[in-house]
């Protein structure tokens, strides 16, 4: 006998039907939860589920002591991931935003001689509380928070070069890959890990967001010819404003 549908779900595809179909427009107020739940034949914590749903999923939008309204449809900005896009200058980034006809940039902040976190040293062959220089990101499309990312480079790899300072110094803003040629240090390869999950608190309120949104959170990885992990870096990207498509170059031999 197949599952049932969990109500929550059941009542989220009927609150998806009836915007699609029109019924409410975006902007439009939904009906309380203790109506639509008689509508519907559930309790208004099953209502309360199924809204938060589609809050994350960026369908509605909950107003603080209004009620919860069809959210107006945004423009999703394209994030493409690729390794082709390493290999000439200037920012990936920003070359995003002006296929789309808007202006890219992003604002950062940097802490160098930052213990790693357990998980950080693993991911950088380190040992926990090793020295680290930390750089946060928020990335901007036409000034507006479009994906954050947390970068961290071995301190004992570039301390007292002039890369040292991801935002700083003669080569700043060229990225992990050209940074890391000026002292010799040839990235051959990167590896990303994408995983679903529900904004944080903190992620939300930098993103413009609701509150346990979906975003999607890359691990991302760049490792030496030698193999050895040069930087890691953990980018949330918003379901809701971006979509990611991955390039894959093919090698014709």
């Amino acid at each position: 006998m197949p599952e049932q549908q969990p109500p929550y779900l059941r009542i989220a595809d009927e609150l998806r039907r009836r915007i699609a179909e029109h019924e409410w427009e975006p902007g439009d107020r939904l009906p309380s939860r203790a109506q639509i739940g008689q509508e519907c034949g559930v309790g208004e914590n099953v209502v309360r589920r199924a809204q938060e749903l589609l809050i994350s999923q960026g369908v509605l939008e909950g107003r603080a002591g209004s009620g919860t309204y069809v959210a107006e449809p945004r423009q999703r900005v394209r994030v493409v991931r690729s390794s082709a896009r390493e290999q000439g200058g200037g920012s990936p980034f920003r070359a995003d935003m002006r296929a789309l006809g808007k202006q890219g940039d992003w604002e950062s902040r940097t802490e160098a001689k930052v213990p790693a976190p357990a998980e950080i040293a693993a991911r950088l062959g380190i040992v926990e509380g090793d020295l680290c220089v930390r750089t946060v990101y928020e990335f901007l499309a036409d000034g507006r928070p479009a994906q954050l990312s947390t970068s961290w480079e071995p301190y004992d790899l570039t301390g007292g070069t002039l890369v040292v300072l991801p935002e700083g110094g003669p080569h700043a803003g060229a990225g992990v890959v050209n940074r890391m040629a000026q002292i010799g240090v040839t990235v051959g390869h990167a590896v990303e890990q994408p995983e679903p999950r529900q904004a944080t608190a903190e992620e939300a309120s930098l993103l413009g967001i609701q509150k346990a949104s979906l975003v999607t959170h890359i691990r991302r990885t760049y490792y030496s010819d030698e193999g050895r992990p040069v930087e890691t870096a953990d980018i949330v990207v918003p379901a809701t404003l971006c979509e990611i498509v991955y390039e894959i170059p093919i090698n014709r031999h």
